[in-house]
């Protein structure tokens, strides 16, 4: 079968890693169901998983992709869940939780096998594309937001690197559930986008807030940290999933965190009860993932490459 896979690690030269041609279809395997792809939907783990980020070399070749749509033997339209040994079905209960791609195959090919367990039904109002972008980036804001945040309906929240899958996602998120929204973007364009998604206002990074913030979003590490502290008002909330720009920020304001009783919460990715919920409020409310771009998979370095620069607002999604 066609597949966009890892053959090598290059940490400086990810990309050269990346190849696109055959690759096994999927054994059979007790507990487990191999679901045919419709759309699947690039992260930045992709790109740190060709860094060798989470990938033993032991275990390339490996195809890519976190994120998949499509349908089961039985011909029921599904999403998958990403996270394997979350509990012990399909596994084991010794076995520690990791994404696809990290020791199983992934689902940048026209077919993937998972625990069942990890199979969920795919709700009508959504297209293959749009639920193929919320296992991940989708369902990481979603536990940011509702799970570590910590706020509700009428609070401000800053979302640090408009334009990124868990950025992007957390405003449209936080839009819809009555959160005052502010986000930084480099790029104007981008920071135009985000208020049409449903930011209040958008900001250049490090400029002054009009007021200070109940939470931050923060996917951008080191290049965005201190001002993310800096805009959080006395007891509010730091979420952190990911760090883009590195993990070592110069400055850590720990003075300001200690005295102003700060919360810095790490989150990753979220559980399959989060996944449905989350399935559920976008068929509810009408809420959809902005995709930039749709591929077919045979197109798929364009994606990494467009990935890779920042060149993109929202999903870049593939399809077989």
């Amino acid at each position: 079968m066609f597949a966009a896979y890892a053959a090598r690690i290059d940490r400086d030269h990810p990309l050269d890693g990346l190849v696109l041609g055959e690759r096994p279809a999927p054994a059979a395997r007790d507990g487990w169901t191999t679901v045919t792809v419709k759309a699947a939907s690039l992260n930045h783990h992709d790109l740190w998983t060709l860094r060798g980020v989470g990938l033993p070399v032991d275990k390339l070749p490996m195809i890519l992709g976190c994120d998949a749509a499509g349908i089961d033997p039985e011909g029921n339209e599904v999403v998958l869940h990403s996270v394997i040994g979350q509990s012990g079905h399909g596994v084991g209960p010794r076995e520690p939780r990791s994404l696809l791609t990290e020791h199983y195959q992934g689902t940048f090919a026209e077919q993937v096998t998972v625990p069942t367990w990890n199979v969920l039904p795919k709700p009508k109002e959504l297209s293959f594309a749009e639920a193929a972008c919320l296992p991940t980036a989708w369902l990481t804001a979603y536990r940011m937001l509702f799970t570590n945040a910590g706020v509700r309906p009428g609070d401000t929240v800053l979302v640090q690197g408009a334009g990124g899958g868990v950025a992007t996602a957390a405003i449209v998120l936080g839009k819809a559930a009555g959160l005052r929204m502010y986000a930084t973007s480099r790029d104007a364009a981008k920071r135009a986008r985000a208020v049409e998604l449903g930011a209040e206002e958008a900001y250049e990074p490090g400029a002054r807030l009009p007021r200070r913030v109940d939470a931050v979003i923060e996917t951008v590490g080191a290049a965005t940290w201190s001002h993310s502290v800096k805009c959080l008002r006395p007891g509010g909330t730091l979420v952190i999933s990911g760090a883009t720009s590195g993990d070592r920020p110069a400055h850590a304001e720990l003075t300001r965190i200690f005295f102003l009783e700060l919360k810095v919460v790490g989150s990753t990715m979220g559980s399959k009860d989060e996944l449905e919920d989350l399935l559920s409020f976008c068929a509810a409310t009408g809420v959809r993932p902005v995709i930039d771009e749709v591929l077919p998979l045979d197109r798929a370095r364009e994606g990494f490459e467009r990935m890779a620069s920042g060149d993109l607002f929202g999903k870049i999604v593939l399809t077989p």
